[in-house]
């Protein structure tokens, strides 16, 4: 009973994600989870009472997923500096994905940060979580704890712009920006590791 009921949410939230991000929150009822998730209505309420459970749900999903495959990624190159510049490759290869639509975050708090504080909180959480990985990453090689913030910003920034613009551009782009910032910091705070 219970790997059934893990299959079926499994199910819904697979349809959800792919719903949710590529057509927007609004724009999805329940009526298009059923049919994408082939899971019956009745069935699919018993294991998200709400849409708003489903929602969350979602994004928790993704939080977990996206900071998971970041963090393989990075951690896969061999210094503290090219870790860091690793995390504008990783942009670079998400925003060529074909379904591409931004940040599933800075979307969800677009459509729905001002009528729902747990979306909102969720939002917030997961920008939270991603400053304090980039920090981890920032003491790791030994540089200036101011670091993190600026490279925070070039992230988000080419987030937002290469959702916009259509291009995977924007993640060279502030990978560069990136690499100017090590080095001023490096000539600040002395050699990085």
């Amino acid at each position: 009973m219970v790997v059934e009921r893990e299959a079926v949410e499994q199910r819904v939230l697979d349809a959800a994600e792919e719903l949710f991000y590529g057509q927007g929150i609004q724009a999805v009822g329940m009526d298009a989870i059923r049919s994408s998730s082939a899971v019956p209505l009745k069935r699919l309420y018993q294991v998200f009472p709400s849409k708003n459970s489903l929602v969350e749900a979602y994004l928790r999903r993704r939080d977990t997923r996206w900071l998971r495959e970041l963090a393989q990624y990075a951690d896969a190159h061999d210094s503290p500096t090219q870790q860091i510049l690793a995390v504008f490759d990783w942009l670079y290869l998400w925003f060529n994905e074909p379904d591409f639509r931004g940040c599933g975050f800075i979307n969800s708090f677009g459509e729905l940060g001002a009528s729902s504080q747990t979306i909102a909180d969720i939002a917030k959480a997961h920008k939270r979580a991603f400053r304090q990985y980039v920090a981890d990453l920032v003491a790791v090689a030994e540089a200036p704890s101011w670091l993190a913030d600026p490279l925070v910003l070039l992230a988000e920034g080419a987030m937002t712009t290469a959702a916009i613009l259509g291009s995977p551009e924007p993640a060279r782009q502030a990978k560069d920006a990136a690499r100017i910032l090590l080095r001023t910091s490096r000539a600040e705070a002395g050699p990085l590791v």
